[in-house]
């Protein structure tokens, strides 16, 4: 079980306050204030150039903000960068290794860079490989990795010196099923020994899987932000979904309803979700018909997305 390094705040992981960050006559946060729980998965979602990887640049200490505070557990990142940064891991949206060494002399580089030593920088990287389950290739040079292997080794390195809080920007990208699937159950076992996760995605059901509360920036803003159930009750798009033989078009509804054709059936937007599925059941009888699928459909973080930001995640 990770404990917080003695006299860090235990409530909140993350603390980001008014951001500002420009490149030339380029603005990338204009205003960036969210707050992260400890112990949870953070999504940080948004279109391209809308500031994740600036904002997850300042939180690791690799950027400094023009205007604005970073606050990790209980420290100030301005104030205190070389404390904040050894409880602080960084895994870059590029793969971050040396091709021409081995998996193993990679990770005694970057554990060196951490601070570690000696049996104890041996023991962490034993370690972070069994995470990782790469424990059999340690002596393989990274040149001769999978693409999904090579972001195994970059996660574990950011691991090395058990970080408190680990910042994964676009970690999926590129990779095999199998690395991915190994990716997202490590991400679960950190949280659950009680670190604190930042994941930054383009897949909108990699967000849905794993995290507890996202914030969602659009041109260097953040438009919301808070735990899904709450951004789905708040944005998302309330729908039933049914499947029924007999209809080439639904008949009218008695309720304000936006209908539209989805794989085999209708997708069914409305706030009278209850209402609507006794209607059609009650016109399935009457006609004759059969329903082959009917049922209230969770709003979906894609439709929070699309509703806020005018776009979807991938476009």
């Amino acid at each position: 079980m990770m404990t917080a390094p003695a006299g860090l705040n235990t409530d909140c992981a993350l603390k980001v306050d008014h951001l500002g960050k420009s490149f030339g006559p380029a603005t990338a946060l204009a205003d960036v204030s969210f707050a992260v729980p400890r112990g949870c998965c953070f999504g940080l979602l948004g279109p391209n150039g809308a500031g994740k990887s600036t904002t997850m640049k300042i939180v690791a200490g690799l950027l400094e903000p023009d205007v604005g505070s970073v606050n990790v557990l209980g420290l100030d990142a301005t104030q205190n960068g070389r404390s904040v940064r050894r409880h602080v891991g960084y895994v870059p949206q590029d793969i971050a290794l040396y091709p021409m060494l081995s998996v193993h002399d990679n990770l005694m580089f970057f554990g060196e860079v951490y601070g570690l030593r000696g049996a104890r920088l041996y023991e962490r990287i034993d370690a972070v490989l069994a995470k990782t389950g790469l424990s059999e290739r340690r002596k393989d040079l990274v040149e001769n990795l999978s693409g999904g292997m090579k972001r195994r080794i970059n996660i574990a390195a950011a691991l090395l010196h058990e970080p408190q809080l680990l910042i994964l920007d676009e970690p999926t990208v590129g990779v095999d099923p199998h690395s991915r699937n190994h990716i997202f159950e490590l991400v679960r076992e950190l949280v659950q020994q009680g670190a604190t996760v930042i994941y930054s995605t383009h897949y909108m059901e990699e967000a849905e899987t794993l995290c507890d509360e996202v914030a969602i920036l659009d041109h260097g803003r953040v438009v919301t932000s808070g735990p899904l159930v709450q951004l789905w009750n708040q944005y998302g798009a309330k729908a039933v979904y049914v499947q029924m033989d007999g209809f080439e078009q639904l008949p009218p509804f008695p309720h304000p309803c936006q209908v539209s054709r989805r794989e085999h059936g209708w997708w069914i937007e409305t706030e009278h979700r209850q209402q609507v599925m006794a209607f059609l059941l009650q016109q399935a009888e009457e006609r004759g018909l059969t329903i082959h699928a009917l049922e209230m459909a969770r709003p979906s973080l894609e439709s929070v997305f699309l509703k806020l930001t005018g776009t979807r995640l991938r476009d």
